[in-house]
Protein backbone atom coordinates (compact mmCIF):
# COMPACT_ATOMS: atom_id res chain seq x y z
CA UNK A 1 0.00 0.00 0.00
CA UNK A 2 1.33 3.50 -0.76
CA UNK A 3 1.24 5.45 2.39
CA UNK A 4 0.52 9.36 1.97
CA UNK A 5 -2.37 8.80 -0.71
CA UNK A 6 -5.34 6.64 0.34
CA UNK A 7 -8.55 7.77 1.19
CA UNK A 8 -8.26 7.07 4.76
CA UNK A 9 -4.29 8.99 5.02
CA UNK A 10 -6.26 11.77 3.69
CA UNK A 11 -9.65 12.23 4.85
CA UNK A 12 -12.12 11.66 7.92
CA UNK A 13 -15.06 10.40 5.99
CA UNK A 14 -17.54 11.83 8.64
CA UNK A 15 -17.22 15.50 6.89
CA UNK A 16 -19.12 13.93 3.62
CA UNK A 17 -22.58 13.09 2.45
CA UNK A 18 -20.10 10.99 -0.20
CA UNK A 19 -18.45 8.47 2.60
CA UNK A 20 -20.80 5.44 0.85
CA UNK A 21 -18.51 6.24 -2.18
CA UNK A 22 -15.21 7.12 -0.62
CA UNK A 23 -15.54 4.28 1.79
CA UNK A 24 -15.00 1.22 -0.89
CA UNK A 25 -12.39 2.73 -2.90
CA UNK A 26 -8.58 2.59 -1.66
CA UNK A 27 -7.50 6.00 -3.74
CA UNK A 28 -9.53 9.15 -4.20
CA UNK A 29 -9.19 9.31 -7.75
CA UNK A 30 -10.81 5.68 -8.10
CA UNK A 31 -14.67 7.75 -7.18
CA UNK A 32 -14.06 10.46 -9.67
CA UNK A 33 -15.95 8.13 -12.42
CA UNK A 34 -18.51 7.09 -9.96
CA UNK A 35 -19.70 10.61 -8.43
CA UNK A 36 -22.32 10.59 -11.57
CA UNK A 37 -24.26 7.07 -11.08
CA UNK A 38 -23.47 7.59 -6.99
CA UNK A 39 -25.37 11.38 -6.85
CA UNK A 40 -28.35 10.18 -8.54
CA UNK A 41 -28.72 7.36 -6.64
CA UNK A 42 -28.48 8.91 -2.83
CA UNK A 43 -30.37 11.89 -4.29
CA UNK A 44 -33.53 9.69 -4.76
CA UNK A 45 -32.82 8.43 -1.33
CA UNK A 46 -32.71 12.02 0.53
CA UNK A 47 -35.04 12.95 3.48
CA UNK A 48 -37.38 15.55 1.80
CA UNK A 49 -38.16 17.46 5.00
CA UNK A 50 -34.45 18.70 4.25
CA UNK A 51 -33.51 18.60 0.82
CA UNK A 52 -35.54 19.79 -2.52
CA UNK A 53 -34.94 18.69 -5.77
CA UNK A 54 -35.39 22.40 -7.32
CA UNK A 55 -34.73 20.55 -11.04
CA UNK A 56 -34.22 16.84 -12.34
CA UNK A 57 -30.90 15.14 -10.23
CA UNK A 58 -30.18 18.99 -8.54
CA UNK A 59 -31.12 18.37 -4.94
CA UNK A 60 -30.19 21.52 -2.35
CA UNK A 61 -30.78 21.47 1.24
CA UNK A 62 -33.47 24.05 2.33
CA UNK A 63 -30.47 25.09 4.75
CA UNK A 64 -28.35 26.31 2.09
CA UNK A 65 -28.20 29.93 0.15
CA UNK A 66 -28.27 29.74 -3.43
CA UNK A 67 -27.83 33.15 -5.17
CA UNK A 68 -30.41 33.64 -8.06
CA UNK A 69 -27.29 34.59 -10.76
CA UNK A 70 -25.65 31.13 -9.45
CA UNK A 71 -25.96 28.49 -12.42
CA UNK A 72 -26.69 24.80 -11.04
CA UNK A 73 -26.09 21.64 -13.45
CA UNK A 74 -26.92 18.27 -12.33
CA UNK A 75 -26.45 16.00 -10.98
CA UNK A 76 -25.65 17.80 -7.99
CA UNK A 77 -26.00 17.64 -4.20
CA UNK A 78 -25.51 21.07 -2.40
CA UNK A 79 -25.98 20.10 1.72
CA UNK A 80 -27.27 21.36 4.56
CA UNK A 81 -26.19 25.40 5.24
CA UNK A 82 -23.53 25.47 1.89
CA UNK A 83 -23.58 28.86 0.26
CA UNK A 84 -23.29 29.10 -3.77
CA UNK A 85 -22.33 33.01 -4.09
CA UNK A 86 -23.19 35.02 -7.23
CA UNK A 87 -22.21 33.62 -10.84
CA UNK A 88 -20.63 30.58 -9.46
CA UNK A 89 -20.98 27.88 -11.93
CA UNK A 90 -21.33 23.96 -11.21
CA UNK A 91 -21.27 22.12 -14.36
CA UNK A 92 -22.70 19.12 -12.81
CA UNK A 93 -21.46 15.69 -11.09
CA UNK A 94 -20.96 17.65 -7.79
CA UNK A 95 -21.43 17.88 -4.03
CA UNK A 96 -20.87 20.59 -1.77
CA UNK A 97 -20.77 19.81 1.45
CA UNK A 98 -22.25 20.86 4.94
CA UNK A 99 -21.32 25.14 5.28
CA UNK A 100 -18.93 24.75 2.21
CA UNK A 101 -18.55 27.97 0.20
CA UNK A 102 -18.82 27.85 -3.47
CA UNK A 103 -18.05 31.34 -4.64
CA UNK A 104 -18.09 34.17 -7.07
CA UNK A 105 -16.93 33.13 -10.41
CA UNK A 106 -15.97 29.80 -9.04
CA UNK A 107 -16.81 26.87 -11.38
CA UNK A 108 -16.72 23.10 -10.52
CA UNK A 109 -17.24 20.43 -12.16
CA UNK A 110 -16.70 16.08 -11.15
CA UNK A 111 -16.06 17.50 -7.45
CA UNK A 112 -16.38 16.12 -3.93
CA UNK A 113 -15.80 19.10 -1.81
CA UNK A 114 -15.87 18.16 2.01
CA UNK A 115 -17.70 19.83 4.73
CA UNK A 116 -16.92 23.50 5.09
CA UNK A 117 -14.49 23.57 1.80
CA UNK A 118 -14.26 27.33 0.78
CA UNK A 119 -13.40 27.93 -2.76
CA UNK A 120 -14.66 31.59 -2.12
CA UNK A 121 -13.25 33.48 -5.15
CA UNK A 122 -12.45 32.96 -8.73
CA UNK A 123 -11.23 29.14 -8.53
CA UNK A 124 -11.84 26.33 -10.87
CA UNK A 125 -11.89 23.14 -9.38
CA UNK A 126 -12.46 20.19 -11.48
CA UNK A 127 -12.12 15.92 -11.42
CA UNK A 128 -10.93 16.78 -7.70
CA UNK A 129 -11.57 15.90 -4.14
CA UNK A 130 -10.99 18.09 -1.65
CA UNK A 131 -10.78 17.77 2.57
CA UNK A 132 -12.68 18.83 5.23
CA UNK A 133 -12.07 22.37 5.81
CA UNK A 134 -9.53 22.73 3.33
CA UNK A 135 -9.61 26.68 1.33
CA UNK A 136 -8.45 27.47 -2.04
CA UNK A 137 -7.53 31.52 -2.29
CA UNK A 138 -8.34 33.22 -4.66
CA UNK A 139 -7.53 32.21 -8.06
CA UNK A 140 -6.17 29.35 -7.00
CA UNK A 141 -7.25 26.26 -9.79
CA UNK A 142 -6.64 22.98 -10.50
CA UNK A 143 -5.49 21.74 -13.75
CA UNK A 144 -7.09 18.22 -14.38
CA UNK A 145 -5.76 17.54 -18.37
CA UNK A 146 -2.11 16.94 -18.81
CA UNK A 147 -0.55 18.94 -21.80
CA UNK A 148 0.15 15.66 -24.21
CA UNK A 149 -3.31 14.95 -22.91
CA UNK A 150 -1.94 11.62 -21.59
CA UNK A 151 -3.00 9.52 -18.91
CA UNK A 152 -2.21 10.55 -15.61
CA UNK A 153 0.36 9.27 -12.84
CA UNK A 154 0.20 10.05 -9.38
CA UNK A 155 3.97 10.49 -8.81
CA UNK A 156 6.09 11.37 -5.61
CA UNK A 157 9.14 9.91 -3.87
CA UNK A 158 9.15 6.38 -4.21
CA UNK A 159 5.84 6.20 -5.63
CA UNK A 160 3.75 5.85 -9.05
CA UNK A 161 0.64 5.01 -9.02
CA UNK A 162 -1.29 5.17 -13.27
CA UNK A 163 -4.71 6.29 -12.21
CA UNK A 164 -5.84 5.18 -15.92
CA UNK A 165 -7.43 8.82 -15.89
CA UNK A 166 -7.44 11.00 -18.39
CA UNK A 167 -9.02 14.04 -16.18
CA UNK A 168 -7.83 14.24 -12.65
CA UNK A 169 -7.49 17.47 -11.27
CA UNK A 170 -6.22 17.33 -7.30
CA UNK A 171 -6.70 15.62 -4.28
CA UNK A 172 -6.59 17.95 -1.42
CA UNK A 173 -6.51 16.39 2.37
CA UNK A 174 -8.40 17.68 5.35
CA UNK A 175 -7.01 20.66 6.46
CA UNK A 176 -5.11 21.96 3.37
CA UNK A 177 -4.77 25.98 2.87
CA UNK A 178 -3.51 26.48 -0.32
CA UNK A 179 -2.43 30.41 -1.34
CA UNK A 180 -3.81 32.85 -4.37
CA UNK A 181 -3.16 31.81 -7.80
CA UNK A 182 -1.47 28.81 -7.58
CA UNK A 183 -1.86 25.80 -9.41
CA UNK A 184 -2.23 22.07 -8.85
CA UNK A 185 -0.99 20.38 -11.27
CA UNK A 186 -3.13 17.15 -12.66
CA UNK A 187 -2.35 14.58 -10.28
CA UNK A 188 -1.63 16.59 -7.38
CA UNK A 189 -2.19 14.66 -3.63
CA UNK A 190 -1.80 17.08 -0.93
CA UNK A 191 -1.68 15.18 2.70
CA UNK A 192 -3.77 16.87 5.61
CA UNK A 193 -2.51 19.91 7.17
CA UNK A 194 -0.41 21.47 4.41
CA UNK A 195 -0.18 24.50 3.71
CA UNK A 196 1.16 25.73 -0.33
CA UNK A 197 2.43 29.32 -0.41
CA UNK A 198 0.90 31.80 -2.80
CA UNK A 199 1.85 31.51 -6.65
CA UNK A 200 2.77 27.99 -6.60
CA UNK A 201 3.35 25.80 -9.21
CA UNK A 202 2.54 22.41 -7.70
CA UNK A 203 2.85 18.71 -8.90
CA UNK A 204 2.91 15.15 -7.34
CA UNK A 205 2.72 13.85 -3.67
CA UNK A 206 3.29 16.63 -1.23
CA UNK A 207 3.58 15.24 2.80
CA UNK A 208 0.95 16.00 5.02
CA UNK A 209 1.73 18.73 7.83
CA UNK A 210 4.23 20.56 5.13
CA UNK A 211 4.92 23.72 4.16
CA UNK A 212 5.34 24.18 0.40
CA UNK A 213 6.86 26.82 -0.99
CA UNK A 214 8.67 25.30 -4.22
CA UNK A 215 9.02 22.26 -5.19
CA UNK A 216 12.92 22.13 -4.13
CA UNK A 217 11.37 24.29 -1.22
CA UNK A 218 8.82 21.87 0.78
CA UNK A 219 9.66 21.56 4.71
CA UNK A 220 7.56 20.51 7.86
CA UNK A 221 5.42 22.42 9.66
CA UNK A 222 6.81 23.30 13.57
CA UNK A 223 4.57 22.05 16.28
CA UNK A 224 3.29 24.28 18.69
Amino acid sequence: MNTGITISDLYDLKETIAAGLLEELTYPWEALPKIHDFIIGLGERLPKEIYEEREEHIWVAKSAKVASTACLNGPLIVDEDAEIRHCAFVRGNAIVGKGAVVGNSTELKNVILFNKVQVPHYNYVGDSILGFQSHMGAGAITSNVKSDKSLVVVKGADISVKTGLKKMGAMLGDHVEVGCNSVLNPGTVVGRNTNIYPTSMVRGVIPAGSIYKKSTEITAKKEV
